[in-house]
């Protein structure tokens, strides 16, 4: 009991909260890859609400979000200290504020002892502020949508249908909607009911989307190589690597071979030889290429990293230019004020340049979606190759400056979810690893090639072509979580707006004692 006082007249104190609430929000992290305790997810925010519900004063509460959010932000996307060294705390810091205001809503609705209409309303609000959250951070200027809560799920069967049925925005919303159930099942006990029947009515509603939701229907196959060379310094030494994987595909009857992001260093106009050597590469394997170019072109001015399909008589003419730039690793946001970050870390040089639209290639019988590195986080563009008719999504990536961090691992499951989301396989092709390929239902085919792998394998992937509901009706979770807080603001500003009742002032003072205290009343 002591130890408890104890405890809690620390966090009483402005600092060790602070640094409690920042501990708390970093916690998730242990959901996401490489530990993988998708399980702890669901557990994951309670110290982190409980903290917030018992803050003495909104500003606190406020501020119990913001230094979770920091937490949070440093937690996940931790591997890039090496890169970004201190900036990252900055980032984190801006990006940390998000959730200010969804530390006020957890006092608001959970703090003291809240009536079982609050707390139901909690159940609803907290999970829709969360989305609100997500949905902010997930625009690419701010960092994308990497560390999304719903993505801890990307292993779990059951998560995996849901997703085809709301994308990685569902996911999210049902983690914390059982997060905020069991806080208020530990500290709030006169809402205990409500909370059970909401974790009962998210069980019955999952089971019913689960047994709801179309399952993939396979319909064909199709044997994609995946050729990852492994560390090589130097783009003429991984070259040198990808041509020999590569000419070890010859008989092994694939459809399409796949090179990851940054595989070709040369920009092919200006280096006619090295088209030349890849054609004769797709002569010898009877397959077209697909690989990745980061060069300064030769038609235009300025690098891209560039998807460029490359048959056995040179390049096809398909060629796909990524939109969405990593923020400080491809370009640095406001130049001109933040350029600075180029002298205390791995920050761009120099600007690439951005495409304009998405590409589906015909590669012979397939039609393919390329997606390059960062664009594999974003779910609306695997939707947007779905709606243009692509039998599979193809993520190039290159992960070789985090090796021995966890940013290979959770780059990786991502393909997981957008093959899920979209009822497509996608197969995901890295220079280091990891490189994985999934199935229409987001299930992994094969075995995947580690960090440590320099190899050319072939998969058999099974091919599907239904509708998936979020592909067809998309963000509607989102839609549906700003929804709630549109009538939420409205709830509450009626309510201030509202002229509060007052007594009226009696006609007659009341009569003194002696001793200037009210009288009591004559019996």
């Amino acid at each position: 009991m002591r130890r408890t006082r104890s405890f809690g007249r620390l966090l009483d104190s402005p600092w060790p909260r602070s640094g409690a609430a920042v501990l708390a929000g970093a916690l998730p992290v242990l959901a996401f890859p490489a530990p993988a305790l998708w399980w702890f997810a669901y557990v994951a925010l309670v110290p982190w609400i409980a903290l917030a519900r018992t803050a003495p004063t909104g500003r606190r509460a406020a501020l119990d979000g913001w230094c979770g959010g920091l937490g949070f932000m440093v937690a996940v996307h931790h591997w890039l200290l090496p890169s970004l060294h201190v900036f990252i705390f900055l980032i984190a810091a801006l990006l940390g504020a998000l959730w200010a205001p969804w530390g006020l809503l957890v006092r608001r609705f959970l703090g003291a002892t809240p009536s079982p209409a609050g707390a139901s309303a909690a159940l609803l609000v907290l999970p829709s502020a969360w989305l609100a959250v997500e949905l902010v951070r997930s625009w690419q200027g701010l960092g994308g949508p990497w560390g999304m809560l719903g993505s801890t799920q990307w292993q779990v069967g059951p998560a995996l249908r849901l997703a085809s049925v709301g994308g990685v925005w569902l996911l999210s919303f049902l983690v914390v909607a059982v997060n905020v159930a069991l806080a208020v099942l530990i500290w709030v006990p006169t809402s205990r009911v409500p909370a059970v029947a909401s974790l009962v009515a998210t069980a019955a509603a999952t089971s019913a989307a689960y047994a709801w939701a179309p399952r993939a229907d396979v319909d064909g196959r199709a044997r994609i190589a995946v050729v990852q060379p492994g560390v090589y310094h130097g783009p003429e030494q991984r070259f040198a690597r990808e041509e020999t994987l590569t000419r070890h595909l010859a008989g092994r009857d694939v459809d399409l071979i796949v090179w990851g992001e940054s595989s070709v260093g040369h920009d092919l106009g200006d280096r006619p030889d090295l088209a030349r050597q890849i054609a004769a590469l797709s002569r010898r394997t009877g397959a077209e290429i697909l690989v990745n170019v980061d060069a300064r072109r030769s038609d235009r001015p300025g690098i891209y990293k560039s998807s460029v399909l490359i048959g056995p008589d040179g390049p096809t003419g398909d060629r796909y230019d990524k939109m969405r730039l990593v923020p400080f690793g491809e370009y640095i946001p406001a130049r001109a004020l933040l350029g600075w970050a180029t002298s205390v870390g791995k920050a761009a040089g120099e600007d690439r340049h951005r495409g304009t639209e998405q590409v589906v290639m015909d590669a012979g019988r397939l039609r393919v979606g390329p997606l390059v590195c960062f664009e594999t986080a974003f779910p609306d563009m695997g939707r947007h190759l779905t709606e243009d008719g692509a039998d599979i999504l193809l993520g190039q990536s290159a992960t070789s400056s985090f090796q021995h961090s966890w940013a290979p691992e959770q780059h990786a499951s991502l393909a997981a979810l957008r093959a899920a989301e979209t009822g497509r396989p996608m197969v995901h092709a890295t220079l280091t690893g990891v490189s994985a390929v999934y199935g229409p239902d987001g299930e992994r085919v094969g075995p995947r090639l580690g960090t440590g792998a320099s190899a050319a394998r072939v998969y058999d992937v099974p091919l599907a072509h239904g509708v998936t509901p979020y592909v067809r009706h998309g963000d509607w979770p989102v839609d549906g979580a700003l929804l709630v807080l549109a009538v939420l603001g409205v709830t509450e500003g009626v309510r201030t707006l509202r002229p509060r009742r007052t007594r009226p002032e009696p006609l007659v003072p009341r009569a003194r004692t002696a001793r200037e205290s009210p009288a009591r009343p004559v019996r």
